[in-house]
């Protein structure tokens, strides 16, 4: 009884083990600056480059950021999480001492090369840069500072809930927006399923949008997602076939 205890608890270690290691691990800080946008109630942050369309219903709520081009990676990374720090240590008028805030990425900030890159060209290449929605930069920074130093690590997304697959487009042209990704946060590749089909790649459209150019009305759909840790997660069934576009579907299932 005792060597069967004791070879459970090193199996149920070893589970654990591989838990942890298959979780998507947080990166060094890296130093860049951020500045804010969207207004108080982080109204002006609706829609963005990444699909997401109405980050309060959506999930997203007010912590989110626009990535500027050296971080974007033309949409790639959308959906990814950051923990932002404000450098108090080179900006101590406008920073608050101690305080940090994870944000996910949902938009992108364009570069604007009329203006130098130290002075109203914060987006512009190579800078990596944060456009905060309000709410989120005013958690680390004072207001009338407007731009602040930051350090940020990459980290893990919790969401609340499973991943949602949202259906758009029109006969042949499939275009799913794929939102509340936990884990790495951001997708690299997409497979989709009908009941009469096998397994299909799709292609990135933009942002967080997938695209499939099949005939899949009438049919349930199924999906295989793998976000860019290379972790992978199948969705059997969970878009009914009597589906129709404009719908989002729920899953239980998370990263």
């Amino acid at each position: 009884m005792v060597k069967l205890i004791f070879a459970l608890a090193i199996l149920i270690g070893l589970c654990n083990i591989s838990i942890m290691v298959d979780a998507f691990a947080p990166s060094g800080w890296t130093k860049a600056h951020a500045t804010f946008y969207g207004g108080s109630d982080a109204s002006g942050t609706m829609g963005g480059a990444c699909g997401y369309g109405n980050l309060y219903q959506t999930g997203y709520g007010t912590r989110t950021a626009a990535l500027s081009t050296a971080l974007f990676n033309d949409g790639a990374s959308c959906g990814q999480c950051f923990k932002i720090i404000c450098d108090y240590n080179s900006d101590a008028k406008w920073c608050i001492k101690g305080a940090s805030i994870t944000v996910t990425a949902t938009n992108f900030c364009p570069p604007n090369l009329a203006q130098p890159s130290n002075n109203g060209g914060w987006c512009n290449p190579p800078l990596k840069h944060f456009d905060m929605a309000q709410p989120a930069w005013e958690k680390i920074g004072i207001y009338r500072g407007g731009i602040i130093p930051v350090i940020y690590q990459r980290v893990p997304c919790k969401k609340n809930g499973g991943v949602r697959f949202t259906i758009n487009g029109r006969d042949y042209f499939e275009l799913v927006l794929i939102s509340n990704v936990g884990g790495a946060g951001d997708i690299k590749s997409v497979y989709i399923k009908g009941s009469n089909t096998d397994w299909m790649p799709m292609s990135r459209n933009w942002g967080s949008n997938w695209q499939s150019n099949s005939y899949l009305n009438g049919q349930s759909l199924s999906f295989k997602v793998t976000t860019s840790d290379g972790v992978t997660k199948q969705f059997p069934n969970i878009v009914s076939s009597n589906w129709a576009f404009g719908q989002t579907f729920s899953s239980p299932v998370q990263f």
